[in-house]
């Protein structure tokens, strides 16, 4: 087929995706008009998904070094050391666009790309976690794609048996267009097991293993995940890939065998763009070029064209090096296991990344100027007025008992159970503390053991409170995940993030992830946690205006005894109750004020080193059984804390609060990361350092005052109905 007249092949290129300035420099950078493959190659390596061309300078400024770092960004996943020549590898990533077109195969697939992720670096899944974001569940759309997005999810963790521990869900009208679908997967290794994924030594063989490579998921990572959604959505369905969870199960041991035989040089997974984007960034890492053979491609589909062969998107797939002495070992491995494994390619010095056709060269490219995508400079501005509408009024009662009861009934903060219990969160019997029991989630590191060193987990965050103030909502995401690590006794090691954000190319939008990403970069600073990896989600925007600027923040901690874990239920009549922490709290971008429809207002900034001391206190308290409870003040406030640590226990409370503003302020006030609730003996609880006695564990009711004037009082049977009632009822 001859090559289109550049003009035609321009127009192509915009079709694509790609700027026109763009196109213009991959002429000017090859010396020539790329083809119709290389065309198409350009599209998926240059998009936002796989470029990252408009964040890849903000995230150089977040802190990537630590003294338990092993990997860091630019693997597949990060990963910590916990000890005894054990590593944690962890990541999250976004599959936003692809879930508001499909939600079951978008939420499914997001899941088994996120745990090949793991395995990619030769750790196996042993936990998932996500988190979720649609609009008002009012609408009929947001509905379906949550009821889709939980049952895809549940689908692809409980087929391919690792447990989904934990995670977040919540409802707001700027996700009405755009949901979010963020995935976390954490898997162990040995040490010495981590494998990287630069290619190296050239007549090394390039092997595909894993499923047959068909038409789904062409043009995702350009098509869905690089631009705004619009009208026309479900044109893109053919666009979403479709998963396989046994299929991956079984791709998963076989990587796993290859690995421990030392039978690999280097292993990548196949994600956005395919055997494009894994070929090409194993070759570039490895300062290497590639030979890929799409006739040895085995397909599902006949007819497939060499262009759509080298980005598809199909799941379950694996890309290695090996050895050509070790290709028969290889194979019979992969037979072993029932995986297609065939040799595709081999390494070359070339630098240079050719694609053949049963030998005929139809792709040739450069691979530093395949990988190395124009970056550029944000224009951030405040926007001159609030790009978000106050929110619909749902709460006109003055009275802090109908409030609370409100507050637990929303979607935002009622039970998750009937989420939870769609998913297996103890299967590989690691878990310790599963979702409701504590705010994080806690695995023990050797299950036969039954005790011993744990790992605990955590992934939060709050568009709402970002949108407020981009800096300070980011940065009180990583402190209210730390605080959930605290609360279960653990000591945060490693960071991943997920940035979901609008269209950069705005200026409000570009100040939103500037901001963001400065307040992630001071609160772990603060903390001291380095960010091992992560993924950006932008054009999450629609006709009607861009998604609240989103991070999501993930992490990772370790605990010495799993039997030490914390837990979040009162647990015995008479325990003093105390809080823990400088606690500064506001109603603005508060739940509360949600739902009274009060405009998004600035909030207070958070104090790190009041919020450090607060931290090293609980966790320490819980590791030395000082506490029998421990439970952080987030969404809510001390009211709705109360509330839920009093309905997990099944105990009633009564406490007097200190004054801490107006009475609203005192109950509902909202500030993360930086108080806790906990329950002990008072001789106990007044020893630990900030720490104010402020009731005791008692009753069938909740009944709070403050500063010693009666505010509230419901019973747990009042308060349960409603937490129970909120999300159920949302299923059909």
């Amino acid at each position: 087929m001859s090559a289109p007249s550049l003009p035609d092949q321009a127009a192509r290129a915009v079709e694509l995706g790609l700027t026109g300035d763009e196109y213009a420099r991959i002429v000017v950078d090859l010396g020539r008009e790329p083809n119709d493959v290389e065309l198409a190659m350009f599209s998926l390596m240059w998009s936002e998904h796989c470029g990252y061309k408009h964040s890849r300078k903000l995230l150089r400024t977040l802190p990537t070094e630590g003294p338990r770092l092993v990997l860091g960004p630019g693997e597949n996943a990060g990963a910590v050391d916990v000890g005894g020549g054990t590593a944690v590898a962890f990541k999250v990533e976004s599959h936003n666009h692809p879930s508001a077109v499909e939600p079951f195969q978008g939420a499914a697939t997001g899941v088994g790309g996120i745990l090949r992720d793991v395995f990619a670096v030769g750790a196996r899944p042993i936990a998932v976690l996500d988190s979720l974001r649609f609009g008002e569940p009012s609408s009929e759309r947001s509905r379906y794609l949550f009821e889709g997005a939980v049952a895809g999810i549940g689908h692809y963790g409980n087929s391919i048996g690792v447990p989904t521990v934990g995670g977040e869900v919540y409802f707001e009208a700027p996700y009405e267009a755009n949901c979010l679908v963020n995935a976390m997967c954490v898997g162990l290794a040995s040490q010495e097991r981590l494998i990287r994924s630069a290619a190296a030594g050239p007549g090394n063989l390039l092997v595909l293993l894993g499923a047959s490579t068909g038409r789904d998921g062409i043009g995702g990572a350009s098509v869905l995940a690089s631009a705004e959604l619009g009208e026309g959505d479900q044109l893109k369905r053919p666009s979403v890939q479709i998963g396989d969870p046994f299929a991956e199960s079984e791709l998963l041991e076989c990587s796993l065998d290859l690995l421990d035989r030392d039978l690999l040089v280097a292993l990548q997974d196949l994600g956005a763009a395919g055997l494009t984007s894994s070929a090409s960034e194993m070759a570039e890492k490895g300062g290497v070029g590639a030979d890929v053979d799409v006739a040895r491609v085995p397909l599902r589909e006949p007819g497939m064209a060499a262009w759509e062969i080298m980005i598809s998107e199909s799941q379950e797939r694996m890309l290695c090096v090996v050895t050509p002495d070790r290709l028969d070992a290889v194979l019979a491995v992969c037979e072993r296991w029932q995986v297609p494994a065939t040799a595709i390619g081999e390494i070359t010095d070339s630098g240079r990344l050719r694609v053949l056709d049963d030998g005929a060269v139809v792709a040739d490219l450069p691979v530093p100027i395949l990988v190395d995508c124009p970056l550029y400079d944000l224009e951030p501005d405040p926007p001159a007025a609030p790009p978000y509408p106050a929110p619909a009024r749902t709460l006109d009662s003055a009275d802090p008992g109908d409030a609370l009861v409100a507050l637990l009934e929303s979607p935002n903060l009622a039970s998750r159970l009937p989420v939870f219990e769609q998913y297996d969160p103890i299967v590989q019997s690691r878990t310790v503390r599963r979702p409701a029991q504590a705010d994080a989630a806690v695995l023990v590191l050797d299950p036969a053991a039954g005790d011993g060193p744990a790992i605990a987990m955590s992934l939060d965050g709050n568009g709402r409170r970002v949108a407020c103030h981009p800096r300070r909502g980011a940065a009180e995401a990583v402190y209210e995940c730390a605080a959930n690590l605290a609360a279960a006794g653990a000591e945060p090691l490693g960071l991943t993030n997920c940035l979901n954000f609008g269209n950069p190319e705005k200026p409000h939008v570009a100040w939103q992830l500037e901001q963001a990403v400065a307040g992630l970069a001071e609160a772990c600073r603060a903390l001291g946690v380095p960010v091992v990896g992560g993924n950006v989600s932008l054009y999450n925007e629609s006709p009607d205006g861009p998604i609240y600027p989103s991070p999501i923040v993930g992490m990772v901690g370790e605990l010495p005894e799993a039997a030490r874990a914390g837990r979040l239920a009162f647990h015995r009549d008479g325990d003093a109750i105390a809080l823990v922490g400088a606690f500064r709290p506001s109603l603005h971008g508060s739940e509360l004020a949600k739902l009274r429809g009060a405009a998004l207002a600035t909030i207070p900034a958070p104090d790190p080193e009041a919020i450090r001391h607060a931290h090293t206190a609980v966790r320490d308290a819980v590791r030395h059984g000082r506490v029998r409870s421990a439970h952080d003040v987030a969404e809510g406030g001390l009211a709705l804390a109360l509330a839920e640590s009093a309905l997990a226990g099944g105990h009633g409370a009564e406490v007097d609060l200190p004054v801490l503003g107006d009475r609203d302020t005192t109950l509902f006030g909202e500030a993360f990361g930086a108080a806790f609730v906990v329950s002990g003996d008072a001789a106990d609880l007044r020893s630990l350092p900030g720490a104010v006695v402020i009731g005791r564990v008692g009753g069938d009711g909740l009944r709070i005052a403050v500063g010693g004037e009666p505010a509230l009082h419901r019973t747990l049977e009042e308060l349960g109905h409603a937490f129970e009632a909120g999300l159920a009822r949302l299923f059909s």
